[in-house]
This record gives C-alpha cells, sequence and structure tokens, in this order.
C-alpha cells in the first residue's frame, strides 16, 4: 500500500479495509486509500459507484461498518489533518453580507491580531522579554497565514470567480443557488485546509475559471481529492488516479490519461493470464482423467491434482463497465442550409446583456463558450422563445424543427417524486405504446425494472438522460443543448459524443467541458471580454489562432519595451581591459546562472520546510524553538533576494554577449 516515492514520512491520511454500507446494500468493500503529503488525487467510476460516498467517509460524515471488528482496518492520520470539503449549501443566515461569511474563513488571523493588540497596549506600561518574545513570534505566524494580505486574497479570488467587488456587501440569501454554491467553494479554497475534498469543481464554472483553478489547485501545497468528470482538467492536475468498480478500489500512479492506459494493459495481461491457466487447468485434468484408475500412473495423477489444487487462481476478467445508452436518431424531416441568422441580436432579461450577429448552417455543430455572465445560457431561451429579444433579429431557416435541453430544469425536475419514470415519459407521448415507450427508455439505460423507478429517486445523471431521451424522440434536426454533460459520467460523455458526431442534424450547444467541445465542435462562438465572435474552426484550431494572437500582441510589446530603452554598449558590459572572447564569455555566463538558479531552488525548498515548521502545532508554545526558526526563514529570504539580483544580472549580460 505504500508509496515508494513518497515513503511512509508524507502520509498524511489512509484507510484500510474499509466497509461502507448504506441500509442492506454494501457500497464499498474491503477498500485501501492513501493521501501522501501535496499528492493531487482523482476518484474515478461510473455514476453511483461510491466515489462521493468514499469523499464523505474522508471527510467523517460517514462511518465505516466494520470499524471496531478488526485490528488491521481503521483511518489513521499523520497528526492533526485539516480536512476540507465542500458539502451542500447551508448557510444559517442569510441577512449577513457576502463579506461577513467569507470572514468566517480568517478567524486564526482575527485572533492572532486581537492577540497583538492586547500585547501592544501591554508593553506601554513593561518591557517583559516573554511578551516580547511572544508578540515577535505572533508577527511571523501573521505572515506565514498571509494575515496581513488577507483582504486582498479574498478579494482576488472572489472577482477571479466572476464577482464584481460591490457584491461582498449583498446579503448571502440574495444569491442564486449556483452562485452560494460558488461562495462556499472560495471559503474552502481560502481556508486552506490540508486535504481538500472537490466534488465535481468545474460544474458552473466558465472556462477561464477553470483555467485558473486548474493552475491553483496544481500549485497547492497540501493535499487535493478530486471527483471529477472533466477528462482534461484531471490530465492536468492530477498525479494519482483511483478508480472504483464493483464496489472495489485500485490505485494508479499517474494522471487520467495514464490510468485509461494503464487499465488496458492490465484487463490484456489479466486475459492472457486467465487463458494461459485455464489452458493448464484444462490438459492436467484431462491427463488426470485419462490415467487415474492405470495403477503405475496413480502417484503420477495425485501429484497432478495438488497442482491443481495449490493454484493460485487467476480472476476471469471482468471487462470495463462501459454500460451506457445507445440511441442513434435521424431527424423526421431535414431543414434547408440556412438553419438560423441572427443580425445585431440583443439578449437579456431587464438590461441587454449582450449584442451579437451569427449564421449557424444545416450540418454544423457550434459551441458557445466563454466567461458566465455574458448570455449564453440566455441566448438559448431567448431562440426558444422562453425570452423575448431585446432588439435586433433573428430567424430560424426553413422545415428547421428544434428540440432543447437545459440541464438546470432537467435536473431540478418538478415531476411528482411518486410518480415513475415509466409514467413521467408516457405523460409526453400518450399516443405512444407501452413497449414502444419500453424500447425508447431502454436505449437510455432505463430497461428492466429501472422503468419502475421513482422519480424523486433519481441521480442527477439520471435525470439528464431521461430529459435527453424525452428531447431525441422528437426526432429534431436542430439540437440545442445547454451544459448536456453535466452530471454525466465519463462513460456517458463519450456515448453523448457518439450520438452528435453521427447525428445527421445540426447542434448549437453550451459547454464549459473542453473535451467534449474539442470531440464535437466544429465552430465555435465566443463570447469574449469586449466582443462576440464566430471562428470557423474546431477547438484545437480556435485555440491555436488564439494562441498565435496572443504570442504576436505579446511580441509587439515586448517590441515597445525594448524600443524604449538603449541597449547598453560593450564597454558597460565587459571591462575594456579584458580580451574580448564572446564564446567564452557567453559559456562562462550559461554556467554561472545555472549555478544561481540552482541556489535559488535549494533556498525555496529550504523556506518551504520551515514554513511548515512554523505552523506546526508542536511547536506552538516553543517560542525559542520558533525564533530560531524565523531567524533561518529571515537569512534565506535574504539569501534568494541576492541570488535573484545575481541571476536578473547575468541574465542581461547573456542578452547582449
Amino acid at each position: 500500500m505504500n508509496n515508494p516515492q513518497t515513503g511512509l514520512l508524507n502520509m498524511r491520511y489512509e484507510i484500510r479495509h474499509a466497509i461502507v454500507e448504506y441500509g442492506a446494500d454494501r457500497i464499498l468493500d474491503d477498500i485501501n486509500f492513501e493521501i501522501h503529503d501535496k499528492e493531487k488525487i482523482a476518484i474515478v467510476g461510473r455514476n453511483g459507484c461510491g466515489k462521493t460516498t468514499l469523499l464523505k467517509l474522508i471527510a467523517g460524515d460517514l462511518h465505516m461498518a466494520n470499524l471496531d471488528s478488526d485490528e488491521t482496518c481503521g483511518i489513521f492520520m499523520a497528526g492533526r489533518q485539516e480536512i476540507g470539503f465542500l458539502r451542500q449549501i447551508s448557510f444559517t443566515d442569510g441577512d449577513i453580507t457576502v463579506e461577513e461569511e467569507i470572514k468566517k474563513v480568517f478567524s486564526d488571523i482575527f485572533t492572532c491580531e486581537a492577540r497583538m493588540k492586547e500585547i501592544e497596549e501591554a508593553l506601554h506600561h513593561t518591557q517583559d522579554a516573554k511578551l516580547l518574545s511572544e508578540y515577535d513570534f505572533l508577527q511571523k505566524k501573521m505572515e506565514a497565514m498571509e494575515g496581513y494580505h488577507w483582504r486582498r486574497n479574498m478579494e482576488i479570488m472572489f472577482q477571479q470567480f466572476g464577482f464584481p467587488l460591490e457584491d461582498l456587501q449583498r446579503p448571502i440569501g440574495s444569491f442564486s443557488g449556483g452562485q452560494q454554491t460558488k461562495i462556499a467553494f472560495i471559503k474552502l479554497l481560502l481556508s486552506k485546509p490540508d486535504i481538500m475534498l472537490l466534488d465535481e469543481p468545474t460544474n458552473h464554472l466558465d472556462l477561464p475559471t477553470i483555467e485558473w483553478l486548474e493552475g491553483y489547485l496544481k500549485k497547492y501545497d497540501k493535499s487535493v481529492v478530486i471527483v471529477s468528470h472533466d477528462r482534461l482538467f484531471l490530465d492536468r492536475i492530477i498525479d494519482v488516479t483511483y478508480e472504483i468498480e464493483y464496489h472495489h478500489i485500485k490505485r494508479y500512479n499517474g494522471n487520467y490519461s495514464a490510468f485509461m492506459r494503464q487499465k488496458e494493459e492490465n484487463l490484456e495481461k489479466q486475459e492472457k493470464d486467465y487463458e494461459e491457466q485455464q489452458k493448464e487447468i484444462k490438459r492436467l485434468t484431462e491427463w488426470i482423467e485419462k490415467w487415474k484408475n492405470t495403477p503405475t500412473k496413480v502417484a503420477a495423477a495425485r501429484s497432478k491434482q495438488m497442482a491443481i489444487e495449490h493454484m493460485v487462481l487467476i480472476e476471469k476478467p471482468r471487462h470495463f463497465d462501459t454500460k451506457t445508452f445507445k440511441a442513434n436518431f435521424t431527424p423526421r424531416i431535414e431543414s434547408y442550409s440556412n438553419v438560423i441568422t441572427a443580425k445585431d441580436l440583443s439578449i437579456g432579461y431587464d438590461t441587454v446583456l449582450s449584442t451579437l450577429s451569427f449564421r449557424l448552417m444545416k450540418g454544423e455543430r457550434l459551441a458557445i463558450i466563454g466567461e458566465n455572465g455574458k448570455g449564453k445560457s440566455t441566448l438559448l431561451k431567448t431562440l426558444v422563445g422562453l425570452l423575448p429579444p431585446l432588439g435586433g433579429e433573428f430567424t430560424f431557416g426553413q422545415n428547421v424543427e428544434w428540440g432543447y435541453f437545459d440541464q438546470q430544469k432537467a435536473v431540478v425536475n418538478d415531476a411528482d417524486p411518486e410518480q415513475s419514470v415509466l409514467d413521467n415519459f408516457w405523460e409526453c407521448y400518450p399516443d405512444m405504446l407501452r413497449e414502444q415507450v419500453r424500447s425508447a427508455l431502454g436505449s437510455f439505460l432505463f430497461s428492466g425494472e429501472e422503468v419502475e423507478k421513482k422519480m424523486g429517486q433519481l441521480s442527477g445523471g439520471e435525470k439528464v438522460r431521461l430529459a435527453l431521451c424525452k428531447m431525441f424522440q422528437t426526432k429534431p434536426n436542430l439540437l440545442i443543448l445547454d451544459e448536456p454533460t453535466n452530471h454525466m459520467d465519463m462513460a456517458g460523455k463519450e456515448a453523448l459524443e457518439k450520438m452528435l458526431v453521427n447525428y445527421g442534424g445540426t447542434v448549437l450547444f453550451v459547454s464549459h467541458d473542453r473535451y467534449f467541445i474539442q470531440q464535437i465542435a466544429t465552430g465555435i462562438l465566443e463570447f469574449g471580454k469586449e466582443e462576440i465572435r464566430q471562428y470557423p474552426l474546431d477547438y484545437t484550431s480556435y485555440l491555436e489562432k488564439k494562441a498565435a494572437a496572443d504570442a504576436e500582441e505579446a511580441a509587439m510589446e515586448a517590441a515597445k519595451k525594448q524600443a524604449a530603452k538603449a541597449a547598453p554598449t560593450l564597454e558597460d558590459v565587459f571591462d575594456k581591459k579584458t580580451y574580448y572572447n564572446p564564446g567564452k564569455i557567453r559559456s562562462r555566463l550559461e554556467k554561472q546562472l545555472e549555478k544561481y538558479n540552482r541556489q535559488l531552488e535549494e533556498s525555496e525548498q529550504k523556506c518551504q520546510e520551515l514554513q511548515l515548521q512554523l505552523v506546526d502545532p508542536a511547536l506552538s508554545t516553543d517560542f525559542e524553538k520558533l525564533m530560531d526558526i524565523q531567524k533561518q526563514l529571515d537569512e534565506e529570504e535574504k539569501n534568494q533576494e541576492s541570488l535573484l539580483e545575481r541571476i536578473l544580472e547575468t541574465e542581461t549580460e547573456l542578452e547582449y554577449s
């Protein structure tokens, strides 16, 4: 179970041989799970396999069914580990402002500040050495907690999640459920727990925020455990992947793509080993049957029987749990070439959010991307008539029949919770025969007894499947989809991708799932900061075009800065009396720069170790030890400043050598 690369010393948290049950059902069986220092861990598996259950077990919301049954099972932590988990939102007081709610995260900082003020007051009357020592320690603790910058950190993160600063003064109860989820997420990130648990963190975030979150989590200097179906997100962050399948869990080193490669390789090897063992068992059994009654062969037959009995049997491989919906729909009729034409179309509720012009042609799959709050979903609602246009115009082409999927409406379903899936579908299509209804539902994985499942029992992924099933039943030639992959597992997303690629009609969709966009889109409608632009490119080509434009802009800025400063002369850079040998000088400078960078890296590593010691609870009252650690930290920081100056000077010399 131990990770040979990180070792026991870095173990933060461990679960051994856990069983988790819900009523009479066993959800997780014989679970072994480890979290090492700074690991970024993904938990993957089909919807309903127990991923969120495992997060709740780690957070302490659930308990093992076999907790006291055996000394070899249990949950173990290295010291005190602060565990942060984004639970269902339950802000107790909706009348307080967002700022007041977020400031709860900084209670330790405010306690530290209050004690410092008490000591300042006391020092007006006495110069007690212990008070001075404690005050100095508290100052260093404030620096370690970034206590002097808490407001700046709060405001930066608040804006990064798409909120204007003035929203900090709004009552928290005035925000929507999705916005409150974001506020809770901000609180979790600012609290900086030792182990951060995230369940589908990219849901409802726009692409810029997802990309920012990737960078933040990758650099986060503690452990993160993530349940997510966003494949690119996992590939860019994760070090270790755990898969839950058939109630059991297995650890794989590497990101999601590495896990998939290893799983396929393991399955191939297991199949090969299983087949070879079965052949050998068959050969030995046939030999025994043939010679068991021959006196001269009795001993040999017994020996071969023992060989079979002592074999470590290889389990017959169970193929990936890839059961998913399979439905290929042909549009009822074909549309003409022009599907949607919009000219100076203004969209919004009471005020205009955006104004845009675009054209959607038959057979295209146009992805709408951009920041939240710009009107992506509002555009779809306007096109299907749920909102009136605030200006301009749009028209559908001849013979266009559209179907609309709204993931928010699909998941927050207002159906009778006691109504069965069968009756709910039949209510929409009363003219269909029972067998036709069962067949339609079966293509979306509602087969057998599943059709009698109550609406109130459906998971988010099941509700999405049911809504898609209803929409496809009309056989439209234009699909208008708002976040269709939210709440879907990996296999579900892949199935939908195949359906849409093979679909004979036209698709207009909003999504923040970059892998899904990459697989589906033939064009991009970008809601940018300044303007809305349509690109007749797939997602990869769009990114390349954007990167080239950004690089060109950066090069122009650099050229302007370079032109603004005069280049130093050779006399400025080199000693006039020294013989000028460009090759020798450049080689010396490169070696010097390499040495300085290596020294800086070593110093940064030492600083990290010292900062961890500063916040160690075991040393919280040992002021002398803490002062010594802080002194070492101050020296290293001065050393880093000196090294950075030398690196900058050397880089300048290299530039003109």
